[in-house]
């Protein structure tokens, strides 16, 4: 009920930690907002959009031009560990993240449009080759053997990054499944990313 434009208006950055607003209000404010500067980072299931599914491929705005990703392609699976590989060591947002860096584990996603033929998308962070195989089924398609995996991005035309890290490892095999084997946020590179990213979005 928050994400309207009188509530915006107080905040620089906004996050998506967990799913879109589907309210077609709620959409529209912060179409708004990020197009009058205000900052968003989202993680993980933000940019999840599948048709047939509870979360519709049915925001074009958001998923094509703001993220530019499109919909959910494939994921690995279970979550896993990757080494990850900085893009672009120059940009601010990734200035103080080695080269290469170990990630907490994730269920990775791979998207439907490529991210390296949209102009104004810059990719910070990919997965490095070193990390396949990529995940461990049971599927054979839940595990990746090679490609190019964009995992952190930001757009040009607005202040914004999109990290996909964000799925805790839990005990799926043993009820209640609940048991977190393993926490986004366990990780000093990875924090350092993410708060760098964050620094550089509240900048004025």
């Amino acid at each position: 009920d928050n994400m309207n434009a009188a509530f915006l208006a107080g905040y620089q950055v906004v996050l998506f930690l967990d799913t879109r607003p589907d309210v077609a209000a709620q959409r529209t404010a912060f179409e708004e907002y990020v197009k009058n500067g205000g900052a968003w980072m989202g993680f993980h299931f933000s940019a999840f959009a599948l048709k047939g599914s509870a979360y519709p491929d049915n925001w074009d705005w958001y998923h094509n031009e703001f993220l530019g990703s499109g919909g959910y392609g494939s994921n690995t699976w279970r979550p896993t560990s990757a080494i990850l590989r900085v893009e672009d060591k120059k940009h601010p947002a990734v200035k103080n993240v080695p080269a290469t860096f170990k990630s907490s584990p994730n269920e990775w996603y791979r998207w439907a449009n490529d991210l390296r033929k949209n102009p104004d998308i810059k990719i910070l962070v990919a997965i490095d080759s070193s990390s396949f195989p990529l995940g461990t089924g049971p599927k054979a398609h839940e595990i990746w053997h090679e490609g190019y995996y964009p995992v952190v991005w930001t757009n040009k035309k607005y202040k914004m990054v999109y990290v996909n890290m964000g799925h805790n490892d839990i005990d799926y095999e043993h009820a209640p499944h609940d048991k977190e084997l393993s926490l986004t946020f366990d990780n000093e590179v990875q924090n350092n990313l993410i708060l760098t990213s964050l620094m550089w979005l509240g900048r004025k």
